[in-house]
């Protein structure tokens, strides 16, 4: 790993030339690195726990490729059988074995699903899964948690009403009030606002989607009771309980975190990890639900690229490795080693940190105060993270670009990757003091 400063022109020269062509340089926001006030850095490779951008500086990397990448870049199984399987044709638009196998695993390792429908994005499952359980309720409304991000679908991309179970408006342009109108934005992590919720919109509530993990606005785990608080005011009211476990599923434990918190959700969506690195997402659940999907019932949902053989033989490959033992105690160990870690430096230095972590997800928010939900988050101090990322990235730590996201720990960080973050970090938050 290079020391000393990291040059980053050939990085400053790509996105100068990438944003004379793709909005804002990016092909998804947070990718600008607006967040943290500098320009982004380009890649070039990946292996194992680090990144290399084009000017040939190497990072240790906690992005992951925002969690798909649990076992590491270009792991030689994944890398084989997606070789294997390019070999053999790469799209076909129809039927292969490799589908079927994927769909047992999902369905072998999360006990409330049944069948499952292949998608190609997060956003996608999202969309399909509220497509359904309007179907399936014949109501309108969803109740969505404020800072959990389900994807750019219109009726996701809302903010809160004025007051509780209020109506909610439209967050980007392009997003037409009615549409915003059917989706009510509560609190994460508070139960009473969902019963309230539920007793104004009496009867017409189809659904609650939530991250069981809020993974979006950084980590926010759920408090004690709150997902059984859900599951109770759906079964009570009639409504359907949707679990966005994009970011969960099969990264905190191997049945997601319906394992991990002994919930079952009636839809479960799925990417990420699902997917093994490609572009890969499931909309999974009970068969009576499920089957309402065309061709079976009237929800009409379809996908060229669904099933892709690549993506499933990333997916197939991926998942095989983490059924075997171990794997989760160990991501487990990492996580909870760099987290001690990170705590240490920052008390050697006087810093106010409260992380979160679920297994090997993590958030560092710079605060004393505890963080259970969106607010609590907006409350805590930026203008230190920015300055904890850049002294990180010059030191060969890759975090997540904004202080809203989470650190991933993968299978293939080391013993020595952890260490060297840590010391780093000392170095840090000693020149931010």
């Amino acid at each position: 790993m290079k020391s000393g400063k990291k040059n980053r022109e050939k990085s400053t020269h790509a996105f100068a030339e990438a944003s004379r062509i793709l909005p804002g340089g990016v092909n998804s926001p947070v990718r600008a690195f607006a967040g943290v006030d500098t320009e982004p850095i380009f890649i070039a490779s990946a292996s194992g726990s680090k990144i290399c951008d084009i000017d040939g500086n190497e990072y240790i990397d906690y992005v992951s490729s925002w969690g798909p990448m649990i076992l590491g870049h270009a792991h030689p199984k994944v890398v084989r059988a997606v070789t294997e399987a390019a070999g053999r044709g790469t799209s076909f638009g129809a039927p292969t074995m490799a589908e079927t196998a994927l769909a047992q695993k999902v369905v072998s390792a999360l006990g409330s699903i049944e069948k499952v429908r292949m998608l190609n994005s997060g956003t996608e499952a999202v969309m399909t899964a509220i497509r359904l359980a309007r179907a399936f309720t014949e109501r309108d409304y969803i109740i969505k948690m404020v800072g959990c991000y389900h994807g750019h679908g219109d009726s996701l991309l809302v903010a809160a009403g004025s007051g509780l179970a209020e109506i909610s408006r439209p967050s980007s342009k392009g997003v037409p009030q009615p549409l915003a109108e059917l989706t009510i934005a509560i609190p994460y992590n508070d139960a009473d606002a969902a019963k309230a919720a539920f007793a104004k919109y009496k009867g017409r509530v189809a659904a609650v989607l939530v991250e069981p993990v809020g993974a979006n606005m950084g980590v926010v785990p759920p408090v004690d009771g709150y997902l059984q608080s859900l599951r109770r005011l759906c079964d009570e009211n009639g409504a359907m309980l949707i679990f966005d476990e994009v970011i969960t599923g099969f990264r905190v434990a191997l049945g997601g975190a319906q394992e991990l918190y002994g919930i079952n959700a009636d839809l479960t969506c799925l990417g990420k990890v699902v997917g093994g690195g490609l572009p890969a997402a499931m909309v999974a659940g009970q068969a009576k639900i499920m089957d309402m999907l065309a061709p079976l019932g009237p929800v009409y949902q379809a996908g060229t690229l669904s099933g892709n053989p690549l993506a499933t033989a990333a997916a197939n490959a991926t998942l095989e490795i983490l059924a075997g033992d171990d794997c989760y105690a160990k991501l487990d160990t990492s996580g909870e080693t760099l987290q001690a870690g990170l705590e240490d430096a920052a008390s050697s230095a006087g810093i106010a940190l409260t992380i979160n972590r679920v297994g090997s997800i993590m958030s560092c928010f710079f605060t004393d105060k505890p963080v259970k939900n969106f607010a609590d988050v907006q409350r805590t101090d930026v203008k230190t993270f920015k300055k904890f990322f850049a002294g990180m990235l010059q030191g060969g730590v890759y975090l997540a670009p904004s202080a809203y996201e989470a650190m991933f720990v993968s299978l293939a960080h080391s013993k020595e990757d952890i260490e060297k973050t840590v010391k780093v970090a000392h170095n840090v938050f000693s020149d931010i003091r």
